[in-house]
């Protein structure tokens, strides 16, 4: 009779994966759940933003609301995706990302990574005036 593993009823004994030969972390096993993979878009999004353009997030600062606030004014029958703050006095400039309709929008969480990404090259661009060629973002997309 073979020996089993999951002796007792208690589990798996051990780790399932090695950790990551390169970072020396542990594989991550679960699925990261839904605010935390939002939260890693907009992390390497903003990686990405400054590895191709250093300063373009330099006082700018990229927050996140679950969803707009009802007393802005919409244009037309379309929920924003973001809004953006020039600065004023006593405070920076600011970049809202909306997380609900972001999420609505983006059909798969790779969907959702890109659209993030370029959320924030558009915003930026609005902002500092700089083509969104230059901040690493796509010049047309839906």
């Amino acid at each position: 009779m073979p020996r089993r593993r999951d002796r007792h009823g208690r589990g798996i004994r051990g780790p399932l994966a090695s950790p990551n030969p390169l970072t020396q972390r542990p594989v991550p096993l679960a699925r990261p759940s839904r605010v935390a993979f939002f939260s890693d878009c907009v992390t390497s999004a903003m990686a990405d933003i400054a590895a191709v353009a250093p300063d373009a997030l330099r006082d700018v600062i990229i927050g996140v609301e679950e969803v707009p606030n009802l007393n802005v004014a919409w244009s037309g029958d379309r929920v924003p995706l973001s809004a953006a703050l020039e600065p004023g006095k006593g405070h920076k400039t600011q970049i809202v990302l909306f997380e609900r309709p972001l999420e609505h929008r983006s059909g798969s969480r790779s969907q959702l990574r890109d659209l993030v990404h370029q959320t924030i090259v558009e915003q930026l661009s609005a902002i500092t005036g700089r083509t969104m060629e230059e901040l690493g973002g796509e010049p047309d997309w839906d």
